[in-house]
């Protein structure tokens, strides 16, 4: 039983469900056309078809189960996913590593790649904390950033609204408010 067929029961999908999804996603092949040259036709081993209508629907069932065990919050928007939580105690950042290593596993039981080297630690407070950020995913250092941009907005460690202008950050939030709603 693969992966995905533990999923797929788990969540309770119907068995002609889950076999068109399977039928959908195995026994593909791609070719890549460089200039006026075609590559041969290789077998598709894993991924959903980039463009198809299926394709975020599909993934966002397959990730839905990574907050389990979790007790900082996780947020997924398409492929991306932050996780945070409010430290109170020096232990909350032990937490915090060890859900990280807790996510490390779970993306090798469910065989999927990331790149830990492009994710962002950062501590958002007006306090002046001193001592850096040392976190890890799957072995790798996370560097700690003084901003990061999420779902378009740019957010500093500070909690200021540097980059924008007062007219600049009210076009972000409402171009991001009807983004939401298409």
């Amino acid at each position: 039983m693969t992966c995905f067929d533990i999923k797929y029961y788990v969540f309770h999908v119907d068995s002609r469900v889950g076999a068109w999804i399977r039928q959908f996603l195995l026994g593909r092949t791609q070719r890549v056309r460089v200039g006026g040259q075609l590559s041969e036709e290789v077998r598709v081993m894993s991924g959903i078809p980039q463009g198809s209508i299926l394709g975020p629907l599909l993934f966002l069932a397959y990730v839905n189960d990574i907050w389990r065990n979790m007790e900082s919050t996780i947020r997924l928007f398409a492929d991306d996913c932050v996780i945070y939580r409010k430290m109170i105690h020096n232990e909350d950042m032990g937490k915090l590593q060890k859900e990280l290593a807790r996510l490390g596993e779970w993306v090798v039981e469910n065989a999927i790649k990331i790149n830990p080297s492009i994710s962002k630690a950062i501590r958002f407070t007006r306090a002046r904390i001193k001592g850096p950020l040392n976190y890890s995913l799957m072995d790798t250092l996370i560097p700690e950033a003084s901003s990061c941009k999420y779902l378009g907005i740019i957010l500093r460690r500070e909690l200021s609204w540097a980059d924008y202008g007062e007219k600049g950050l009210e076009n972000t939030i409402f171009h991001n408010a009807n983004t939401n709603k298409v």
